[in-house]
C-alpha cells in the first residue's frame, strides 16, 4: 500500500477541521436563535383567554343583547286609519280608503305575505295590464296581506287620492303615495296585520 504524502494529509485534516468549525458555528446560531424565541407553555397557551365579565348582581339582563319588539299594523275600518305599533308603542297613523259597500275589507288577523315596488296591476273584469308608472292603481307599492287564491287584498298607493279617507276600494287599503312610501320601509314579509271594525 502506498502512503499519501503528510502534506495531502494535512490538507484532509484542516479541511475536516475547518467544517467542523463551520458546523460548530452554525450550530451556536441555531441554539442562540432558539434561546432567544420566547417560550409558551402548553398551559399558558391553553388557558391565555379573556375571563367574561359578569353581570352586576340583581341585573343580568344588562348583558343580553336587546330585543326590539316587533312591528304590527292595526287597520280600524270604522275610523278609516292604519296604526302602526312597535310593541305596545305607537309609532304612527295614516288615513286610508277601505272597502266600499259590497267589497269590504274582511276583518281579521293577517301577516304581510307579499311586497313589490313598481307592482302591475290587471283589472279583474276587463283583463287590462297596468304597467308601473302614475296612471297604475297600486300606486307605485303594493304591500299584500289577503288572498283567496284569486283575489288579493293588501296596501297601495293611489293616482286617485281624494279617495283616501273614503269606503272606495274593491277591499283594499289606499293610501297616499308618501305614506305608503314611508310603511313600505318599516314592514317587512310577516308583519302583523290586525283588521278591526
Amino acid at each position: 500500500m502506498e502512503k499519501q504524502p503528510l502534506h495531502g494529509q494535512r490538507q484532509k485534516l484542516s479541511l475536516l477541521t475547518s467544517l467542523v468549525s463551520i458546523a460548530t458555528l452554525l450550530g451556536s446560531l441555531q441554539v442562540s436563535a432558539i434561546a432567544s424565541t420566547p417560550t409558551v407553555t402548553l398551559n399558558e397557551s391553553l388557558f391565555a383567554v379573556e375571563e367574561p365579565q359578569l353581570p352586576p348582581i340583581g341585573e343580568p339582563a344588562s348583558f343580553l343583547p336587546s330585543v326590539t319588539e316587533q312591528l304590527r299594523l292595526v287597520i280600524k275600518l270604522g275610523e278609516r286609519r292604519v296604526r302602526v305599533y312597535q310593541g305596545e308603542q305607537l309609532k304612527t297613523t295614516y288615513p286610508i280608503a277601505v272597502g266600499k259597500p259590497g267589497w269590504e275589507t274582511p276583518v281579521g288577523s293577517y301577516t304581510v305575505m307579499q311586497m313589490v315596488e313598481n307592482p302591475y296591476w290587471e283589472h279583474p273584469w276587463t283583463g287590462e295590464v297596468f304597467k308601473p308608472g302614475p296612471d297604475n292603481p297600486l300606486g307605485s307599492h303594493w304591500i299584500g296581506f289577503w288572498t283567496d287564491g284569486n283575489n288579493y287584498i293588501g296596501f297601495h298607493g293611489t293616482p286617485n287620492e281624494d279617495s283616501v279617507g273614503q269606503p272606495a276600494s274593491h277591499g283594499c287599503i289606499r293610501m297616499y303615495n308618501q305614506d305608503i312610501l314611508a310603511l313600505f320601509s318599516m314592514v317587512e314579509m310577516g308583519t302583523p296585520v290586525i283588521v278591526e271594525p
